[in-house]
């Protein structure tokens, strides 16, 4: 019988703290390749939460985006952990369109740009907050 040679391979955990990308996060853009046309690009973040600052309970919600890009164009991992650092924030419903849609202006000046969050019932009312810009052609 031989024996069991012994690998040189340590098993680790490699992987990177997620909650401390979520904190770090900052929302990040690359050019548009395509401005030939106009085109839309939308997401869609059925896993969104944020708390109540009212009752601190949690509440869920999906979270759509949808924009027409002029220069930039967001970065889906950069949106990812940003989104998710409303997971423990105290915001209103209005407030996390808002916020968000702001944001998203900011970084991208983009042609349109619609949010929506269809927030879960919650005491028999069920919330769905929509808020758009479109820029100026100047």
């Amino acid at each position: 019988m031989s024996k069991a040679k012994k690998s040189s391979i340590a098993l680790k955990n490699a992987r990177p703290d997620g909650a401390q990308l979520i904190k770090d996060a900052r929302l990040e853009r690359f050019a548009n390749r395509t401005r030939v046309r106009r085109y839309t690009v939308e997401f869609s973040c059925p896993e969104f939460t944020c708390v109540c600052p009212a009752s601190g309970f949690p509440d869920f919600a999906t979270l759509n985006i949808k924009y027409v890009p002029k220069d930039w164009c967001v970065e889906l991992k950069s949106l990812k952990l940003y989104i998710n650092q409303y997971r423990d924030r105290g915001i209103f419903h209005e407030d996390v369109v808002n916020v968000i849609l702001d944001d998203l202006i900011k970084l991208l000046d983009p042609w349109e740009i619609d949010v929506v969050g269809d927030f879960n019932v919650r005491g028999n009312i069920k919330t769905i907050v929509r808020a758009n810009h479109v820029r100026s052609t100047a």
